[in-house]
């Protein structure tokens, strides 16, 4: 069989030095043959767990290899020897879905579902085209996922340049017009000095001249005063001696260095209540910064125990602006107690003039949690876009009585539940202290009961088409109030 292998490599000129292209790379499958320089494996033999480069590989071509199973190159072909029985493993068990030996199955896969490997094959073949389909597409999907996050990303690029250029423009306008009243403010203190100092000079010249005349009369009475001569002096002394009395009196007037010091003032009031609508409208801002958020996935699943909802804990303190006048506010601004004696605040247009309500300063995150505690007779945990009516006692002021805002009623020991003025009695265990999660993307608004566990009283599904604020209502009698807790 030798002699006959070297005659065919004689004639077939495989004896001759091989090109470097088919010298084994680091990437290729090396012969298992080759004892000095290894050459490229062109097949590999599952019967002998041994490849073979072109040279070493014409023994397999004759028949007495027949039986012998060729396959592409394989690294790790001793991975298809059982290790327990050192036998080539053309078994499958379909139990254990795992490759076994002849031995195995007659041993620890009695009794099993085995299959020859090829059948297993033929099998999974059989699945492979579906396989497949499944798999394109998953591509499709993600590539279609994939351009659509380039979009977003896009988007969020233009969205982000836009916000940018029209803040500077805004800020822009806003400095312009600070520069321009100050240059207004500027140019009337100076054009109402020179008009008072002109006024001045007017008056001064008025009073320099009769201070001349003055003087003349004084020098004519010193020498009338001389005069022998008792007719003259008698005819002329009435003259002389006569004073008009001066219409303008000064002195009396006259406040020293207190001019224009109440326009440094009011100058210096405005710029206190621009700091003070700058800070409490900077949370507004940079919090629209912060949840400007790409949605990947799914809505996040809503927190079931009381520790996985305080993750979302978000402070609310109360908008004094907002407060009804009977609506007193303390603990800094995070309670609300409802009055018989009007509060002293000042006039404001986010004011609830009837209603006895408030709202918060902040708006609420995208996702939070918070807890009121509560004491009274009446008490109303609610969420109202701020652009709720304030003006007046009709639907469109009053919390829960609108499309603007959702409400929860605590009354003589029972809940309900109102939203555009559609009241939903609920069932729950009887607390102080109400939980309220927000999810806004979501649109997810739940009330909790909260003492030693949580208990859901109600959950609301919706879109919320603005941003949200919390809000108290109280309705029923003096004395009652309600807290923002402060949670750890």
């Amino acid at each position: 069989l030798i002699a006959v292998l070297m005659e065919e490599m004689k004639e077939s000129g495989l004896q001759a030095a091989p090109h470097d292209h088919c010298y084994a790379g680091a990437e290729d499958v090396a012969c298992d043959v080759c004892s000095w320089r290894k050459m490229k494996a062109q097949k590999s033999c599952l019967v002998c767990l041994v490849s073979f480069c072109e040279m070493h590989l014409q023994p397999h071509k004759s028949s007495a290899f027949e039986k012998h199973k060729l396959v592409e190159p394989t690294r790790n072909l001793q991975e298809n020897v059982c290790s327990h029985h050192d036998e080539v493993m053309k078994m499958f068990c379909r139990t254990d879905q795992r490759s076994i030996c002849y031995l195995c199955s007659l041993d620890e896969h009695k009794g099993h579902d085995t299959v020859t490997a090829a059948a297993e094959r033929a099998e999974r073949q059989k699945e492979l085209p579906g396989s497949r389909l499944n798999i394109q597409q998953r591509i499709q999907d993600r590539q279609k996922d994939v351009k659509l996050l380039q979009q977003e990303a896009e988007a969020i690029n233009r969205s982000a340049d836009k916000a940018v250029e029209d803040s500077e423009k805004i800020f822009t306008q806003l400095i312009r017009l600070m520069e321009q009243r100050r240059s207004d403010l500027k140019q009337q203190v100076r054009s109402q000095q020179d008009a008072e100092v002109s006024r001045i000079k007017e008056l001064q010249e008025k009073l320099e001249k009769e201070i001349a005349e003055l003087e003349r009369k004084d020098a004519e009475l010193e020498t009338l005063s001389h005069t022998e001569d008792n007719n003259h002096f008698l005819h002329s002394y009435p003259s002389l001696s006569q004073i008009s009395e001066s219409a303008d009196s000064f002195s009396s007037d006259l406040h020293p260095l207190s001019y224009f010091e109440d326009v440094t003032a009011a100058v210096t009031e405005v710029r206190d209540q621009l700091q003070e609508v700058l800070r409490e409208q900077w949370t507004n801002i940079t919090q629209t910064v912060t949840d400007v958020e790409v949605l990947l996935s799914a809505a996040l699943p809503e927190p079931k125990t009381r520790a996985q909802f305080l993750r979302f804990t978000c402070d609310i303190t109360l908008d004094q602006n907002t407060a009804r006048s009977q609506v007193s506010l303390s603990d800094g601004n995070r309670k609300a107690t409802y009055k018989e004696s009007s509060q002293c605040y000042f006039k404001h247009p986010d004011r609830f003039s009837d209603l006895n309500q408030v709202l918060s300063r902040e708006r609420l995150p995208r996702r939070c949690y918070w807890e009121v505690e509560w004491a009274g007779l009446g008490v109303c945990v609610a969420v109202s876009y701020k652009n709720i009516s304030r003006s007046g006692s009709s639907d469109e002021c009053g919390f829960g009585l609108n499309d603007k805002s959702w409400r929860l009623d605590f009354y003589h020991n029972s809940y309900k539940f109102v939203h555009n003025n559609v009241h939903t009695p609920v069932s729950g265990p009887r607390s102080n202290r109400v939980g309220v999660y927000v999810d806004h993307r979501a649109g997810i608004l739940s009330f909790y009961s909260v003492s030693e566990t949580m208990t859901l009283l109600h959950r609301v599904q919706t879109t919320f088409t603005q941003p949200l604020h919390a809000g108290l209502w109280f309705w029923w009698d003096y004395g009652d109030n309600a807290e923002f807790c402060k949670l750890k």
